[in-house]
Parts: structure tokens; sequence; C-alpha cells
């Protein structure tokens, strides 16, 4: 009964070092890059787009920020496709660590949450989308941390996971409009896509101050920003 009881909680920690490993060694970012791009996925139709959306997800999942996938996403598909398929990335990513954390994890952490786990959850508890779609939009934070935070708290799935796909959508276009600006000519496309991120930041910034309602996610956000 004791081994039933704590092994899931045992393989949600085993992953977890496994994740912090495959980090410090840099695995993922050598994986997904430019050169893998050129050689998997440019120029090989649905394949390669599958392939970008497949491989994109499981990074996230892994803690990669969705900038690097986004940014990929408008190298390889440029704008319009490429914030698209990032934007799925992305997206696949969040479901998969916001359904292992839950499925695996929480039966270990559910008595005694983190603090960042209760700040997260005390954060979201009121309007699940609106202030999930808040945290999206903020410059700051770890979309990795959030999205474990939230999977093993009592935060519902449905407004958490659309909360995230709308608020993840404007600085994965700004990326992949960085991305797309790798390009001959994409000067200009490189400082759009920096007067956008500040500009998208500022608004992301404005929402949390003028809506959190006295809530907060923690002294590190609240200095950053």
């Amino acid at each position: 009964m004791r081994v039933k009881t704590y092994l899931p909680g045992l393989v949600f920690l085993a992953t977890l070092v496994a994740v912090g490993y495959v980090l410090e060694r840099g695995l993922v970012q050598e994986m997904l890059s430019e050169t893998w791009i050129d050689a998997q996925v440019r120029g090989r139709g649905t394949p390669g787009e599958l392939l970008f959306v497949a491989v994109g997800g499981a990074a996230t999942a892994l803690a990669l920020p969705r900038q690097i996938v986004s940014f990929l996403g408008g190298y390889a598909f440029g704008l319009g496709l490429g914030t698209a398929l990032a934007l799925a990335a992305t997206e696949l990513g969040c479901v998969l660590t916001f359904y292992y954390a839950r499925l695996v994890g929480r039966p270990l952490v559910a008595r005694r949450l983190g603090a960042r786990v209760r700040r997260i959850e005390d954060f979201l508890a009121a309007n699940p989308f609106a202030m999930t779609l808040l945290i999206r939009l903020l410059p700051v934070g770890s979309n990795f941390a959030t999205s474990l935070a939230a999977g093993v708290s009592r935060v519902p799935a449905r407004p958490f996971l659309l909360g995230s796909l709308i608020g993840y959508l404007p600085q994965t276009l700004v990326f992949a409009l960085a991305g797309s600006g790798m390009e001959v000519g994409g000067g200009l496309r490189l400082a759009s896509a920096v007067v956008f991120f500040i500009a998208s930041g500022a608004i992301g910034v404005w929402l949390y101050r003028k809506y959190r309602h006295g809530r907060s996610l923690g002294e590190d956000v609240e200095d950053s920003i």
C-alpha cells in the first residue's frame, strides 16, 4: 500500500531531476536549433510542420522557453504559419506539463503545497481564465513553473489551458516576427518585434496591476515589473 501511495510522487520527483539534468546539459537547445530546423523541418511540407509542433511541444514541456520555439517557428515558416505552429507547440507543451503534474505529481504534493503553488492557486481561484490570461501576458515568469504549479493545484484545466492559449498569442507573434526577420532584409521586422514586445509587456504589466485584486505571484515577479 505504501509503495502504491508514494510511487507516483517518486516518479514525478525523478522526472523533475531528469528535466534539470537535460536543461543543465543543454540537450534540448542542441536539438531544437536553427541547424536542426534547416535539416529536418524547412521545405518538408506537412511532415516538417508536424515534426516542429511535436518537438517544440516536448521542448516547452521540458522547460525550454516558449520564446525560442516562437522565434524558430518564424524562422522556419514565416510570420503567419510560424506563429500558428509555434502557438500550437507551446500549448501542447503546456498541456503535457499540466496533466503530467496533475496525474503524477498531485497525489504526493496535494496536502503539502509549496509557497509557489499556493500563490498560483490563490491568484487563479476567483477567475481562472482571466487570471491565467494575465499571467501569460506578463513578460516575466516561468511558463514551465506556472503550468507545473497549476497542475498540482485545484485549478480547473479548461479555463487554465484556454487562458494560456490566448495569453500566449502576443509574445508568440512577436518572437515569430523576429524569427522571420532573420531572412534577407529583415531589419525592419526585427525592430518591429522589439517595439511590439515592449508594448505587449507593458500592457501585460498594466493589466496585472489593475486586475490582480490584491493577489500577488510573489516577490520575484513584483520586483521584475
